[in-house]
């Protein structure tokens, strides 16, 4: 539905960016990622 569409995009910044996952150490994934472009040190 529109509204699950909706909320999908909210739900993934969160899931990727917020959310502590054990399988890393308790860091979000997005701790993870060495590819984004312009992001680079």
């Amino acid at each position: 539905t529109q509204q699950r569409n909706n909320a999908l995009t909210g739900w993934l910044h969160f899931y990727n960016h917020h959310r502590a996952h054990s399988a890393i150490g308790g860091k979000p994934p997005v701790t993870r990622l060495t590819n984004v472009p312009r992001h680079h040190s």
